[in-house]
């Protein structure tokens, strides 16, 4: 059994809520690496970058390290967390009444092994309205989502 506490590759509130959950002890330690763009294939991209943040963890404090990344994905363009609300209204707007794709890359890594996957969740959103996502946007929700909404919402 493991005896340190797991160490979070991220400052997400949602993986926080969710190590939370599962009763698992845990610190929080976010990475330092600077997203950019991903190229498709998006699923691969995405695991790669999981794995990229953890090993940069890793190498700073050691310990059982688990990291994640979330990507939305319609019409082959990732849609990460909007950089305004004008922008978190056009990503909205774009995945009313469709579907499209949820990747979250995971990466644990310890001393002795590493471990990499990519979830892929299909979404469909009914219509939303206009009204709908002004609301939705002036709650300030959207601004740290990929593609501009959690899942939880």
């Amino acid at each position: 059994m493991y005896q340190e506490p797991v160490i979070l590759a991220s400052a997400s509130p949602r993986r926080r809520e969710l190590m939370a959950w599962l009763g698992v002890p845990f610190r929080v330690e976010p990475s330092q690496i600077q997203e950019g763009p991903l190229q498709p294939p998006f699923e691969q991209a995405v695991r790669q970058l999981a794995l990229h943040k953890t090993r940069e963890v890793h190498s700073r404090v050691g310990g059982l390290v688990v990291g994640a990344d979330t990507v939305v994905v319609v019409d082959q363009a990732v849609l990460g967390k909007p950089e305004d609300e004008e922008q978190a209204r056009e990503y909205l707007q774009r995945l009313s009444g469709r579907e499209h794709l949820v990747l979250t890359g995971l990466a644990v890594l310890s001393d002795y092994r590493e471990h990499t996957e990519t979830v892929t969740t299909q979404v469909r959103f009914l219509r939303l309205s206009e009204e709908e996502i002004a609301r939705y946007v002036a709650s300030g929700e959207p601004m740290d989502k990929a593609g501009a909404y959690g899942i939880q919402d």
